[in-house]
């Protein structure tokens, strides 16, 4: 499936409410992304810590559409895909 603007519109309005953590951890860092389709745009929400005590951080943004398109392509297999092409 090719993702273009239209397609990347039509799978962010047909999966409403999807969403996906991931967790990173290394030696001294570990961090939570959250992503989450609502309103027909992806929302990305990123928590984290270094060992250092003042190294946090809790961003939210909207994603554009070139991470839209690469979280898209990460998860198609997990998204209702019907009826679009």
């Amino acid at each position: 499936m090719r993702l273009t603007k239209d397609v990347i519109q039509k799978l962010l309005d047909s999966n409403e409410g999807f969403t996906k953590t991931k967790y990173f951890s290394g030696r001294n860092f570990k961090e939570t992304n959250h992503n989450l389709i609502k309103g027909g745009k992806l929302l990305i929400r990123s928590k984290g810590k270094t060992s250092w005590a003042d190294s946090r951080h809790d961003n939210s943004t909207i994603a554009d559409i070139e991470q839209t398109r690469r979280f898209l392509r990460k998860v198609i297999d997990e998204l209702k895909t019907e009826g679009i092409e």
